[in-house]
């Protein structure tokens, strides 16, 4: 949620502004505005809605100078509107700050400030932030900043800017993202990579209670005591193109095309002679074979790879394995021992739930490991250890090749388990490496023609309601088709096992109601049928998913898209492609913005 940009150095601050704030859309579109110092005052535009709407002010507005601080909102305190668009500044002004994450004490705050004369004038927590540092500033920004810092409870990437020190803008963070990074035209902050990957490809991703001074030339790094510091420097290695649309209609389709490369590079390096190969785990065959207990946790898409690799493990494994959404776990007391594995599921690896799950599991003793998209995520840092799924950077906000690449980097997980447990023999792991391979190829045949999906999507118009059923590992792809049909369509999708419509939902069917049905080749196919046959009877139409060459399926389903034949524990990889597929096109009949959809963010960095 929420993304915030800077930049002080030689050229105008705007223009980078305004481009930082379009790559980093996909964080919060509610509002956006920037505040640029033009060598005697602040300058400040914010706009309601899109990054667009704040591009078109601007250029009227002529916003000039060489230093400045921007930010586009995902709302949590306040109504999306102009007056709770960011920057905030103090009562006179002089000072702006941009804001990403909660402040839990905002209220205790702004009672307290309010009583020494400050004014307010938005209901957004982060204004206490700009009036903490007005509170402190006695000449020195960074000063200010750490003592505004101490007295904040909560999460916060804060960047600050003042009139009195011009070309300067101080940066600090607590369990929310920032990276820095400077060229030979100036500095740059933001809360992803993307932002600033085509100034820089060498940043520093910053540490909890970490503070910096930016200024034209150069950036400082101090502790939370105020002393100088030396970060550590991470490379970049993925291009921008990964955030240019590359002649598709929109970011979604084209990170759904990407999905044979993102398997490919997830599995690349992964067998060493015919074992696999996760080095990054950092824990000895033995600890693993000491395991007994494995906890899957994640959010949304995240959840869903995690039911998907709760059967793999349990399967292959045979280690009892539960999945829980990461914003329940802690507050239930899960038994966690030291021979607990807890496995957290995250793109962006900065969503809040997820960390404070991984917190609570350490101090519980459990090994920790992080399947994560971004490098020196906070998953990754705290983590023992880590995968990353090599997705590159995803834009649309309903995730695709990200969810692909959390699938394939839990089933090489529950191979290497399943190996160290002593259930898989060396053939059998060369056997299984090789046909989760070969899934990057059966997914380009699915993209290779995509008519009978398209045509699929016209059994939703005029509907407002839909059923997922599956059946096994089918019924845990239905709950990541139902969500992408939910989150880009706003359609009510639900998933249900398909044995489970006669206990209830059988009772939602009428004339034309839509069921999309995950019936491939697999030990319950039968059992699935019978139960299709079931909802067709009660006058639903099913569209299903089914393997190449079933002629079985023709005979109740009203539309079948087929997909090449797979291992059923391979199946959720091909079968969840066309129903990214089916739920985009519905989308677009729609009119929907499926890069962008309604009150959904990328990240969500808060509780």
């Amino acid at each position: 949620m929420c993304g915030i940009v800077g930049y002080t150095g030689t050229g105008q601050a705007k223009d980078v502004l305004l481009e930082g704030l379009k790559r980093l859309e996909y964080r919060g579109y509610d509002s956006a505005g920037i505040a640029v110092f033009d060598g005697d005052k602040l300058n400040i535009v914010k706009r309601l809605g899109k990054v667009s709407e704040l591009v078109g002010a601007v250029s009227s507005d002529q916003c000039s100078g060489t230093c400045g601080i921007g930010h586009t909102r995902w709302a949590t305190h306040g109504a999306p509107s102009e007056r709770n668009a960011h920057p905030h500044t103090s009562c006179a002004g002089d000072i702006a700050v941009v804001h990403n994450g909660i402040i839990e004490n905002f209220t205790e705050l702004r009672e307290e400030l309010i009583a020494k004369g400050h004014t307010f004038v938005s209901d957004t927590d982060t204004e206490v932030a700009a009036h903490l540092v007005e509170e402190g500033y006695n000449g020195n920004l960074l000063k200010a900043v750490r003592y505004a810092a101490s007295r904040l409870v909560g999460a916060y990437g804060l960047a600050v800017t003042c009139e009195q020190e011009p070309g300067t803008i101080v940066v600090t963070r607590k369990d929310s993202p920032i990276v820095l990074g400077s060229s030979e035209k100036g500095s740059y902050v933001a809360s992803d990579i993307i932002a600033v990957i085509e100034a820089t490809r060498d940043v520093v991703i910053m540490e909890d209670n970490q503070f910096a001074v930016m200024t034209p030339s150069g950036i400082s790094y101090y502790d939370q005591q105020g002393e100088a510091i030396t970060p550590e420097i991470t490379h970049v290695d993925w291009d921008i193109d990964v955030a240019e649309k590359g002649g598709y209609p929109d970011f979604m389709l084209k990170e759904i095309h990407e999905q044979p490369r993102v398997v490919r590079d997830t599995l690349a390096g992964r067998m060493s002679g015919r074992e696999i190969k996760i080095d990054e785990l950092t824990l000895t065959r033995q600890e693993l074979n000491y395991i007994d207990r494995v906890y899957i946790i994640g959010c949304g898409t995240s959840y869903h790879a995690g039911l998907i690799a709760k059967n793999l493990i349990e399967a292959w494994a045979r280690i009892p394995t539960e999945v829980e959404v990461a914003s329940e776990f802690r507050y239930r007391n899960p038994i966690i021992t030291p021979t607990t594995l807890v496995v957290a599921v995250s793109q962006s690896g900065e969503t809040a739930d997820t960390l404070a799950a991984i917190r609570d599991a350490r101090i519980k003793g459990a090994k920790v490991f992080g399947i994560t998209n971004v490098i020196g995520s906070p998953v990754a840092r705290e983590s023992d250890g880590v995968i990353y799924t090599k997705a590159n950077k995803e834009i649309a906000v309903a995730s695709t090749k990200s969810f692909i690449g959390q699938v394939v980097s839990l089933t090489l997980l529950a191979m290497l388990l399943g190996r160290v447990k002593g259930k898989l023999t060396l053939n059998m792991i060369r056997m299984l490496f090789t046909e989760l391979a070969d899934t990057a190829d059966q997914i380009e045949a699915i993209l290779d023609d995509t008519s009978a999906i398209e045509d699929a999507a016209h059994f939703f118009d005029g509907r407002d309601s839909t059923l997922y059923i599956g059946r096994g590992l089918g019924e845990a792809v239905c709950y990541e088709g139902a969500l992408k049909l939910k989150e880009i369509s706003y359609i009510h999708a639900e998933a249900y096992a398909a044995g489970e419509m006669k206990h209830g939902p059988i009772a939602l069917l009428d004339d034309g109601f839509p069921i999309v049905a995950v019936v491939t080749q697999s030990p319950t196919y039968d059992k699935t049928l019978s139960n299709l046959e079931e909802s067709k009877s009660r006058g639903a139409k099913i569209i299903a998913i089914a393997t190449e060459g079933d002629e079985n399926v023709k005979k109740v389903a009203d539309h079948v898209i087929y997909i090449p034949k797979v291992r059923d524990s391979f199946m959720p990889i091909t079968a969840s492609v066309p129903l990214q597929l089916l739920a985009r096109a519905v989308a677009v009949a729609r009119g929907c913005d499926v890069d962008q959809p309604r009150n959904l963010a990328k990240s969500v960095t808060v509780e």
